[in-house]
C-alpha cells in the first residue's frame, strides 16, 4: 500500500461541477492499493502517516505530526499510484488491487484515520470518480510512504 502524503495549506476535490471535500491546514493523502494488500496494510499505512513529522515545531523544524499540529486529513483514492512503471513507456496496473478489494481498504483506512482524528478532520475523495483536486503545497513537502504487505 502507498500513500503519498503532501503538506498543504488547503485542499479540495471537485467531481464534476461539485466539490465533495476541503480542507485547511494538513495533509492531502494520494492512497494506492496494490493486490496482496490487506487491512494490516492499511492499518499500519494510517499509523504511519499520521505520526509522520512533516510539521514544524517552534524552531521550525519538521517535527510535528498531523494529529499534533491540529492540521486535516483529505484522502484521494489514486488507482495510478499501484502502477508497475518498471519497463517501458506505459504504465501497467497488474500490481492494483481488484476493485472491490480497493474500495474495502479504502474504506478501512478512511474508518482507522476518522478513529485517530475523528471524523471532522478527515474528508474523503469519491473511489472510481473522475476527480479533480487542487492543493496549496505547503513547503513544498511531499513523501510516499509505503508499507509492504506481509504474505
Amino acid at each position: 500500500m502507498k500513500g503519498l502524503i503532501q503538506r498543504v495549506s488547503e485542499a479540495s476535490v471537485a467531481v464534476g461541477d461539485r466539490q465533495i471535500a476541503s480542507i485547511g491546514n494538513g495533509l492531502l493523502l494520494l492512497l494506492g492499493v496494490e493486490r496482496n494488500d490487506t487491512s494490516t496494510e492499511a492499518k499500519e499505512l494510517c499509523r504511519k502517516i499520521l505520526s509522520y513529522r512533516v510539521f514544524p515545531d517552534d524552531q521550525g523544524r519538521m517535527n510535528v505530526n498531523v494529529q499534533d499540529s491540529g492540521g486535516s486529513l483529505l484522502v484521494v483514492p489514486q488507482f495510478t499510484l499501484a502502477a508497475d512503471t518498471s519497463s517501458g513507456t506505459r504504465p501497467g496496473f497488474s500490481l492494483a488491487a481488484a476493485p472491490d478489494t480497493a474500495n474495502h481498504l479504502y474504506e478501512q483506512f478512511v474508518a482507522e484515520a476518522e478513529t485517530v482524528l475523528g471524523t471532522e478532520r478527515v474528508q474523503t475523495g469519491e473511489f472510481g470518480a473522475d476527480m479533480k483536486v487542487a492543493l496549496l503545497n505547503n513547503g513544498p513537502v511531499t513523501f510516499l510512504l509505503e508499507v509492504a504487505a506481509t504474505h
